[in-house]
């Protein structure tokens, strides 16, 4: 009965599992979208592949991420796919390229916490904030 059990507490943790036996509840993990705006107000087309300007030129493809709680403990990690430009301005200015912003779109699996942030190219943290108005999303605007 010992060999069942520990073949079966085993078995979860040499296949990756992040749950092992003796524990009396598994953390929930839901996909999540972590948005971020970066406004930072470049002329460009709206749609096309972007990366940040300026003082934000760390948020670009392949750049590392990771989502952190509140108290500083990795949630989830990878590495930044490219932006898409947005319209900085709901107006139609009716000319090929405008000032956009560039965001950043990640998919992950993050389990519940009060409090989320995220770190960029290991800089400081920036505040997520909850939105779900495309589906579950956390979003963080990066000021101008």
């Amino acid at each position: 009965m010992r060999r069942l059990w520990v073949a079966l507490c085993l078995a979860p943790v040499l296949a990756g599992g992040a749950a092992g036996c003796g524990s009396d509840a598994e953390e929930t993990r839901s996909a999540t979208t972590v948005r971020v705006l970066v406004r930072d107000i470049n002329i460009r087309p709206v749609g096309v592949d972007c990366a940040g300007t300026g003082p934000y030129t760390h948020f670009h493809n392949r750049a590392p991420f990771r989502v952190e709680d509140g108290g500083g403990a990795t949630l989830a990690e990878g590495a930044l796919s490219g932006g898409r430009s947005v319209p900085a301005f709901e107006e139609d200015l009716e000319v090929a390229k405008v000032p956009t912003y560039c965001e950043f779109r990640m998919p992950v699996q993050l389990a519940r916490r009060d409090a989320y942030r995220l770190v960029v190219d290991g800089r400081a943290p920036i505040p997520l904030t909850a939105n779900d108005s495309e589906g579950p999303a956390l979003v963080a605007v990066v000021p101008s």
